[in-house]
């Protein structure tokens, strides 16, 4: 029933209630269960809810795109966070066993929150200076785009944020997305992903 169809006597009662609970709250140091935040991935390019744009695919392979990394921004990182670390992987390349390294980006500092388009380039200024570039599975240290093969259904690119435990990822220099990856989960607090699908 709602409040103010209560009578007074009733609204009184429930008026101690509330205030009995605070000072239990107080005298106790309890206090309300604090609202959980998710730690969400998202781009600020709308085109990507419905594929890939030319301007972050492959030039290569038979496409012709920009091979511009896209901005990307998250919230929600879990608290304790001291570094991230940012991959894209395609899980539906079928000409290896176990999908294709597109991005591989780690040492992010904790109080990043977003990436602008073309970050992903070699050498990138875009980058804290402290934050490198994992080799990808065309043999690099920086993104390339999707170029999946012609006929395929579309494939799921997946952009994940990972927040970690410590500041500087313990991986050889170049290290690949699998070995990232997998060191990633010694260390790893949370994390959000955003898929997008692309055909051709």
């Amino acid at each position: 029933m709602p409040i103010s169809m209560l009578d007074a006597r009733s609204r009184r009662h429930l008026g101690r209630a509330t205030c009995a609970f605070l000072v239990f709250l107080a005298a106790t140091g309890s206090t309300l269960p604090a609202t959980h935040t998710p730690f969400v991935l998202s781009s600020p390019d709308p085109k990507l809810a419905t594929g890939m744009p030319d301007q972050y695919t492959a030039n290569a392979f038979g496409c012709s795109g920009g091979n511009q990394s896209p901005a990307l921004e998250w919230h929600g990182a879990p608290a304790g966070t001291k570094s991230f670390v940012v991959t894209l992987f395609d899980r539906d390349e079928h000409s290896t066993p176990s999908g294709w390294w597109h991005w591989v980006m780690y040492d992010l500092p904790p109080d990043t929150n977003k990436l602008e388009i073309g970050a992903g380039a070699a050498h990138s200024p875009l980058l804290p200076k402290q934050t490198l570039q994992g080799r990808t599975d065309l043999g690099t240290d920086e993104y390339h785009g999707p170029c999946p093969a012609k006929g395929d259904a579309p494939h799921r690119y997946v952009f994940t944020v990972y927040a970690v435990n410590v500041a500087q990822l313990p991986v050889p220099a170049e290290a690949s997305g699998a070995m990232v990856t997998s060191t990633v989960q010694e260390h790893l607090l949370g994390k959000a992903v955003l898929v997008v699908h692309h055909g051709r």
